[in-house]
């Protein structure tokens, strides 16, 4: 599984772990994985932080992979994806409103940065979480769109997937916001197709529910209330997919699944 995580070729351990994340259990996920090198470690934080940010559950769970992940990372590389995570689990207590740990996120992103080289596969990710916090933190569109753009093309470039996914649906919401229909309805679209392929369902949601804002009548209500079915599936996760589905369009910024 790569930064944002895809399944991992012919690997049965990382088939099962795909597997388990993609129907939104986390924590059995990380339970598969044995904290005993650097890569495991880190793969276990990143789960258990992703549970953060769709469940608004496991603080404490994810403060204590995370910690263990920097404890054992060796090389600058290592460091600067615990980093990531650091960051990204500060951003999504932030958003949440659990505690604002919003200069935290920043720091980490910052030093995220400085270990992970240009070019290097976790850069990808990392730029699209700098746009996550300038778009939902620091409310600047110009600056997210092109952490987003550079995201995009490192995920393009590396063969990321579902980070693709990510990117397409996040600039294709820069531009609903800006009134270009055409322009959102395909990124939508492109992110959507992508997680359909991928057998990705805690993402399915969200971006069935992004393209609803971005399709007309009739075709809007049908992918909403798809959007609806799969939420009730996965037990209401994410969960402020709940609030969108109520609300209905526009699509928040904070939508970040």
């Amino acid at each position: 599984m790569s930064g944002n995580g895809t399944t991992a070729g012919d690997d049965p351990l990382q088939t099962a772990v795909w597997r388990l994340r993609s129907r939104a259990c986390w924590a059995d996920a990380a339970a598969l994985l044995r904290p005993d090198t650097p890569a495991a470690s880190l793969q276990r934080a990143s789960l258990l932080v992703e549970r953060c940010l769709y469940t608004e559950q496991g603080w404490e769970d994810a403060e204590d992979a995370l910690r263990t992940a920097e404890a054992v990372a060796h090389s600058d590389e290592e460091r600067g994806a615990a980093a990531c995570e650091r960051g990204q689990l500060a951003y999504a207590a932030t958003l949440h409103t659990v505690r604002d740990r919003a200069d935290e996120a920043r720091a980490a992103l910052g030093r995220a940065a400085a270990l992970i080289p240009p070019g290097a596969p976790g850069r990808a990710l990392l730029d699209f979480r700098r746009g996550l916090l300038a778009e939902n933190l620091a409310h600047s569109p110009q600056a997210a769109r092109a952490a987003y753009r550079r995201a995009h093309a490192a995920a393009t470039a590396h063969a990321d997937p579902l980070l693709l996914s990510f990117t397409w649906r996040h600039l294709a919401g820069l531009a609903l916001r800006d009134g270009e229909l055409a322009e959102a309805r395909h990124g939508f679209a492109e992110s959507l197709r992508i997680r359909e392929e991928l057998g990705y369902l805690v993402g399915t949601a969200p971006a069935l529910a992004s393209l609803a804002d971005a399709e007309p009548e009739p075709e809007a209500s049908r992918l909403r209330e798809e959007a609806r079915r799969l939420f009730r599936l996965l037990g209401g996760v994410p969960t402020w997919l709940a609030r969108h589905l109520a609300q209905g369009p526009p699509a928040t910024g904070a939508a970040t699944a």
